[in-house]
């Protein structure tokens, strides 16, 4: 490692002005930043949430239970606990932290210990992608899975449970809310999104927890205010400042839930059901997504150079990085789709794509939502990795790219061509561009991981 370049505190700058005053799609997307520790344990000043009194029977439901959880920490093992799902799960204020304390409070004395695989910004496409290896390799016993407000792609959320399944380890769906839903919860009905989770859920007996469901009937109440300015707590709870991402308050009533959840999975008796994994309710459901070290799978042209940026480490030990037009990285596989995991910066440039030796034109998402995008021949219109989100500061970001079942040989080009950053960024974010143009004025891509949904055909250089 010693040819590999460390970038040390690339700084992490909020983008101002249009990026923080979009819709909710637009602040998760915002949100997304750098990576977190993998291993965590609740901070000393982690409030110990109380369940409380609110009930309602449709809040958890336990279907086959955790049984192999419970029985390990009854006899006082060591239990390990992972936490997939978005900016709320990457937070120390959604609702992780707490949890992770209250389980570990019902199990005094047991040694538990904890994973944070959320990642700010992202859904069950990229979930799917790195369960294995941000939670599985690790072998937990349980793992919670947190995606309903980030597209609550079905398909994606099917492959993430089947591989936890197949893993050994007992999964539990959590789903979290945002301002619009609080409206339907307390009609006592269910967000389609989160609906549509639930029949995976129930097709494959897994617990889950509606997090939003107290939290909805004290805004009915006028207890809580959803969403407000910061301090704005007189008379009520404030959720959050931001429609989305939940304050201490708001975490800790997400947390509660959870806490109710456990125990009342813990105390139910399970309905049993066949142990084998059923047969899948999606054919095209993301089991076989998985990610992987790019010089572990790709040929790298010779202009790449190994980097380290400490804050995207968790994630990225070390990112190949090319800033010359021209350089590319060739790989193979066999299956439906493939992508990239990438960090997003001011000088982050274009990449064009051929497949089998044909260029590709990236057509819209084929899931509205998500960063899952179709492909077509034609002449091979750059894809841009600068957007909005990249005013002065560096983010992981991803896309993935469906193609019908085959084998295929895939090769990402840096472009020469420039975006438009100034246009781009718009007329509210134009303050570093034009004191720093020069940071803008490059052509970079920063490869984290290699998404690949499939087999892999070759193994590349190193």
């Amino acid at each position: 490692m010693s040819h590999t370049r460390i970038i040390g505190s690339i700084m992490l700058l909020l983008a101002s002005g249009a990026a923080l005053a979009q819709g909710n799609n637009d602040l998760i997307a915002a949100s997304q930043a750098g990576a977190s520790p993998l291993y965590f344990q609740p901070a000393a000043n982690t409030a110990l949430v109380s369940p409380g009194a609110f009930y309602n029977e449709k809040e958890c439901a336990p279907r086959n239970g955790l049984p192999a959880f419970f029985k390990k920490a009854a006899a006082g093992k060591p239990l390990l606990i992972g936490f997939i799902g978005g900016s709320i799960t990457q937070g120390n204020a959604g609702y992780r932290p707490q949890t992770l304390r209250y389980i570990q409070a019902m199990y005094p004395g047991t040694d538990i210990k904890a994973l944070n695989a959320g990642v700010s910004g992202t859904g069950t496409d990229l979930g799917a992608c790195r369960v294995k290896e941000q939670l599985l390799q690790h072998r937990p016993d349980l793992v919670f899975v947190e995606f309903a407000v980030n597209g609550a792609y079905a398909e994606g959320m099917e492959g993430i449970v089947r591989q936890v399944k197949k893993s050994g380890a007992e999964v539990c769906l959590i789903y979290t809310i945002t301002g619009a839903h609080t409206k339907i919860y307390a009609a006592g009905k269910v967000p389609e999104n989160v609906a549509g989770l639930e029949k995976i859920a129930a097709h494959y007996g897994v617990p889950s927890i509606h997090l939003g469901m107290e939290a909805s009937m004290l805004e009915q109440q006028g207890r809580l205010l959803w969403k407000g300015a910061a301090g704005d707590t007189a008379g009520h709870i404030l959720f959050s400042t931001d429609g989305v991402h939940p304050l201490d308050a708001g975490g800790n009533l997400y947390a509660a839930a959870i806490a109710r959840g456990m125990e009342k999975i813990k105390k139910e008796k399970p309905t049993g059901g066949n142990k084998q994994l059923p047969a899948p309710v999606f054919a095209d459901n993301w089991e076989d997504a998985g990610m992987y070290a790019p010089r572990d799978i790709a040929v790298f042209s010779k202009g790449w150079e190994p980097v380290i940026i400490q804050q995207f480490a968790p994630w990225f030990p070390q990112i190949e990085k090319a800033s010359t037009p021209g350089e590319s990285f060739t790989f193979r596989f066999r299956g439906t789709g493939f992508g990239i995991f990438d960090v997003g910066g001011p000088e982050a440039g274009q990449v064009t794509i051929e497949v089998n030796g044909k260029s590709m034109q990236v057509q819209p998402p084929l899931v509205p939502g998500t960063q899952v995008y179709r492909l077509a021949e034609g002449d091979s219109l750059p894809v841009n990795r600068f957007n909005v989100y990249c005013n002065n500061r560096y983010r992981g970001q991803h896309q993935f790219f469906t193609l019908p079942s085959g084998d295929y040989t895939v090769t990402i080009r840096l472009s020469g061509r420039k975006a438009d950053k100034r246009t781009i960024l718009g007329p509210e974010q134009v303050d570093d561009i034009t004191k720093h143009p020069e940071k803008y004025d490059q052509t970079v891509l920063y490869l984290g991981r290699i998404l690949i949904k499939g087999t892999l055909q070759l193994n590349g250089n190193r």
